[in-house]
């Protein structure tokens, strides 16, 4: 970020210093700063210290469970929180340093987008615990689909991150674009996977109404031999056409509470980080020198509450490998699949 305000010409600095870059708290008042206040040792300490205790929890179920996918996105996403909220502590003394500017804005703007990853991955598996047949997607779409956002979101963050610390006011114009794009991005994505969500939720809601109905209320979960696929009935097999139906091997997880626990913290751990990007990217129109962007109690609140929310929930009950009961692995599927070779004749 402007390492000056972007009103300030050189000659309104203290004698002798020639760039923000030189300021120390004695020599400069907070207006040169990289932020027009000193970010609260107490409260970042503690955002600081829940992140990192949650490193080891995240380390110790990932390897318990087996679930290596979203404890890398976890793993990664806390790291970079503690990176994050380090470069804040470190801005107490020195608000005017670059480098520690560029750690929090950096690691801060890009370490939800890794938590969205762990959530989308446990996606594609929900759907298998009721039935891939109501899906809009395949199991391997969900997470491709996912991950070229995610990938997208991140390498625009983190570029625009980078182009933050600059002095020259049309490089900072082109950093707030380009993190806009990066934000932008996240947030289509979270609005995509929620309306998948929600859709999916509406369409098995609709079949267990439907079954209900044709089955004369009769319990649906049959016993299917043949594996973890649901199967379609004929209309001689049943009283009202073609069924589907729920895979009958995970209908004691479904009706399980910590199951319907599991859904709801995922769910709460999507909206607190929608909550956060869409705070962040309304933060960035405003530009780095607007009010919004210098309010320290929002920030705590839209951006380090809801993230911390949001990382409890899925290093607790949120938690794919509790939620699913240790099952994870049973789910499992190719995201790419190689094309069987074929040799012409």
């Amino acid at each position: 970020m402007a390492t000056a305000t972007a009103s300030a010409s050189l000659s309104a600095f203290p004698a002798g210093i020639t760039s923000s870059s030189q300021c120390t708290l004695e020599t400069c008042p907070l207006t040169y700063a990289h932020l027009t206040y000193l970010p609260n040792a107490a409260g970042n300490g503690l955002l600081l210290a829940i992140f990192g205790l949650l490193i080891p929890a995240q380390i110790y179920m990932g390897i318990r469970y087996r679930t290596w996918g979203f404890m890398a996105g976890m793993f990664c996403g806390l790291v970079l929180e503690v990176f994050g909220y380090v470069g804040r502590l470190k801005m107490i003394d020195n608000p005017f340093t670059d480098k520690w500017f560029a750690m929090y804005i950096v690691c801060l703007t890009i370490a939800p987008a890794f938590l969205s990853a762990a959530i989308y991955i446990s996606l594609a598996r929900i759907v298998a615990v009721y039935t891939v047949k109501l899906s809009r997607f395949s199991q391997r779409w969900y997470g491709i689909i996912f991950v070229i956002w995610d990938v997208v979101s991140l390498l625009l963050q983190a570029a625009g991150g980078g182009l933050a610390t600059s002095n020259d006011e049309s490089t900072l114009e082109t950093a707030k674009r380009v993190m806009m794009a990066g934000l932008s991005t996240q947030v289509i994505s979270l609005s995509i996977y929620l309306g998948l969500c929600i859709d999916f939720a509406w369409r098995i809601r609709r079949l267990k109404r439907t079954n209900a109905n044709s089955f004369d209320n009769r319990n649906l979960e049959m016993t299917n031999k043949q594996g973890n696929t649901p199967q379609q009935f004929s209309s001689s097999e049943n009283l009202a056409g073609n069924i589907v139906l729920l895979n009958p091997n995970f209908a004691a997880l479904r009706a399980s509470k910590r199951w319907l626990t599991f859904l709801v913290l995922q769910g709460l751990a999507t909206i607190c980080i929608y909550i956060r990007s869409i705070f962040r990217l309304a933060e960035l129109h405003g530009g780095f020198r607007s009010s919004l962007a210098n309010d320290q109690v929002t920030f705590m609140v839209l951006e380090g509450a809801m993230i911390v929310i949001a990382a409890l929930g899925l290093s607790t009950w949120g938690h794919p490998g509790v939620g699913f009961y240790g099952k994870w692995q049973v789910l499992d599927y190719r995201l790419f699949v190689k094309k069987p070779h074929t040799s012409g004749v």
